[in-house]
């Protein structure tokens, strides 16, 4: 994970019209292998760095939401340009609007953020090495092993938010 002082940095669409500066580290950098991420990716796996809200500033157009299915069953948003299409982050149905997946691959410097852990690596595709020195996981994983203790902290903050915002009616 980057250090603060590397923050903020920005990123955005193909065509300018989203852009957005990401204020503060993400509390973890998935790289995911499902067979879903795959295929909505259109390539080997997806790389989501996982940050609340509130730390993503909006530079430009909003996106537009699109839901898809997700293997959850819960569904997924997809926030996508809604001029030049590129999805530029997601929202889960587990904490919804509060946390931000963004697409790694759509930040200025996309080189920045390498995967923290590689995810669902039992649906990896055969031919696809990983690097010895990153943990990697056959399916999902419990945070307290993984994650750092300062994205540890921000989680026990964020948890009672997603906690109300479920309350609410989120999913």
């Amino acid at each position: 994970m980057l250090p603060s002082q590397s923050f903020p940095v920005e990123g955005g669409c193909d065509c300018g019209a989203v852009r957005y500066r990401i204020e503060a580290a993400p509390l973890v950098v998935h790289c995911c292998h499902c067979t879903w991420c795959q295929r909505e990716s259109g390539a080997a796996f997806a790389l989501n760095a996982m940050i609340e809200s509130e730390y993503v500033t909006n530079l430009g157009c909003e996106p537009e939401v699109v839901h898809t299915p997700s293997a959850s069953g819960k569904g997924q948003g997809i926030a996508r340009c809604p001029h030049c299409r590129i999805a530029v982050w997601s929202y889960y149905a587990g904490s919804g609007p509060l946390v931000k997946f963004v697409r790694v691959g759509t930040l200025d410097q996309p080189g920045l953020f390498p995967p923290d852990i590689h995810i669902f690596t039992s649906s990896k595709q055969a031919w696809l090495q990983l690097p010895t020195d990153v943990p990697t996981v056959p399916e999902y994983y419990e945070r307290e092993q993984y994650w750092s203790p300062q994205s540890l902290a921000r989680s026990a903050i964020l948890l009672p938010k997603i906690r109300a915002y479920r309350v609410r009616g989120g999913q």
